[in-house]
């Protein structure tokens, strides 16, 4: 801590730009992981015009367009790990259908709200 007589005795910049480096962004958390997790858990809350839930609808149906893709072709090729692949690849896009079904009932549903009311 400062004295008085050493407050007095530094030009005032001195005294402002020591006091900031208290509130200065540290950049090594930030790149840490708890650091990206706490960013990432407070990126939904600044865009509150964003609808979530269809977000979240729209990520389950692109992924199983892209598993049901990737399986087809992997299964093309009739090897022992291809046709693993396909089956591993279809079990993911019953799981991302189901996710994105359940989303749609209890979110995105016109009927959804009036439901839970009633």
């Amino acid at each position: 801590m400062l004295s008085a007589r050493d407050r007095r005795d530094r030009h005032p910049e001195e005294g402002v730009v020591a006091e900031l480096q208290g509130f200065a962004v540290d950049k090594a958390f930030l790149t840490s992981h708890k650091g990206i997790l706490l960013e990432t858990e407070l990126y939904y809350q600044r865009f509150d015009r964003i609808n979530w839930p269809c977000l979240d609808f729209l990520r389950c149906v692109s992924a199983i367009i892209i598993f049901l893709v990737v399986s087809f072709a992997a299964v093309t090729s009739r090897d022992g790990a291809a046709i693993a692949a396909f089956v591993f690849g279809i079990i993911l896009v019953s799981i991302f259908a189901y996710d994105a079904f359940k989303i749609y009932r209890t979110e995105m549903a016109p009927g959804a709200s009036q439901g839970d009311q009633q």
